[in-house]
């Protein structure tokens, strides 16, 4: 059976714990309220709580509305001050969730049982000591460049906080937890999606967002902010944590695919995320246009410079985006202030049997 890279991560995270445990032998505003008390009595007695944070303060001490991210570190001290506990999905792993974000999670399975949508846990809290031993797993076995690519940097991944949720789904008694699977079912998710915003939750990796939020569309990967307001409004306007925040300056992206007799939409949509993901790690930059460049890019002399630059990859075919953006204002370690660029390069390139790889970038 084929596993995404997702199960694989998690695969080696649950082994993790499993060798360090072995060594070591209400308001509608919130809702860990009396609309999640019975679900959450129901089955309490099949949770663990970490037994080292286990006062209310330290909960109480987090910052629901935190910004992690590809530039933004967790922030310090939260590992001393999350409270979260321990559950097992129906896969039979181990899954870590702060505490009032899974109380808030059972209300919402709860409401979507009603409408026969069933979901469970596949993922949620990394500490950053887990995420680096994945990282230098990944690094042993596959190399660095391909675990840069694949593994979030230890200490700027979301699901440090434990507020991230990944769900998977159950259709008609069987578990589908593989991304590939799942995305088979836009309808559930819409189902789901709509309800969040009510138990404090946004959807946190949004189409046609990825140079704001560094990652391509995740129906799965949901955000508990413990404000059903912000979430209302989140929801409603279609942004991301970023701007709501203010973090970033939105701004609308012009996606120009063009005509290509080599390459499908999807194939070049695909391309342009890749592009993206990396933009949202420009800091202060606003992206304006994203365009491809053509099917001459597609050469013998391009094929052969790419390859140069991955001794391991045998690429076969090369895609060229040119970009326009803007500098931010107080400028940056890379680029002058306030400054317009244009016709920006961007180079990627895939093997026979691979994904879009993103291999250099400027001019």
């Amino acid at each position: 059976m084929m596993i995404s890279v997702k199960r694989i991560i998690l695969i080696a995270l649950c082994a993790a714990i499993a060798a360090s445990m072995l060594t070591a032998c209400g308001s509608k505003e919130s809702t860990s309220s009396d609309q999640t008390s019975s679900a959450a009595a129901d089955i309490n007695s099949g949770i663990v709580s970490t037994a080292d944070t286990p006062s209310d303060e330290n909960s109480e001490g987090i910052d629901y509305m935190a910004l992690v991210n590809k530039l933004h570190p967790l922030p310090d001290g939260w590992e001393d001050a999350v409270e979260t506990v321990h559950v097992t999905n129906s896969l039979g792993d181990d899954v870590e969730v702060e505490k009032k974000a899974y109380d808030a999670y059972l209300a919402l399975k709860e409401d979507l049982e009603k409408d026969g949508v069933k979901v469970d846990l596949d993922s949620a809290r990394r500490s950053v000591a887990d995420q680096q031993r994945i990282m230098d797993d990944f690094t042993k076995e596959y190399g660095a460049d391909y675990a840069m690519k694949t593994v979030a940097t230890p200490g700027y991944s979301e699901h440090h906080t434990g507020l991230a949720l990944d769900l998977y789904l159950n259709i008609d008694g069987e578990d589908v937890y593989l991304n590939e699977d799942m995305v088979q079912y836009p309808e559930v998710w819409a189902k789901i999606h709509e309800k969040l915003p009510e138990y404090g939750f946004i959807l946190r990796y949004l189409e046609d967002k990825e140079h704001i939020t560094g990652y391509g569309y995740e129906p799965w990967h949901l955000r508990y902010i413990d404000n059903v307001d912000a979430a209302k409004e989140i929801t409603s306007k279609g942004i991301t944590l970023e701007e709501y925040l203010g973090a970033v300056n939105s701004s609308d992206v012009e996606i120009d695919l063009g005509n290509s007799s080599i390459y499908t939409e999807e194939e070049l949509k695909e391309a342009a995320v890749q592009v993206k993901c990396r933009f949202a790690t420009f800091k202060g930059c606003e992206l304006h246009t994203l365009r491809y460049a053509g099917d001459d890019a597609n050469n013998e002399e391009n094929l052969e410079r790419l390859n140069l630059l991955d001794e391991d990859a045998q690429f076969i075919q090369v895609v060229e985006f040119t970009s326009d953006f803007h500098t931010p204002m107080d400028g940056s370690e890379v680029f002058q202030p306030d400054r317009e660029m244009t016709d920006y390069q961007w180079w990627l390139a895939r093997e026979a049997d691979g994904g879009w790889q993103l291999l250099t970038w400027g001019y």
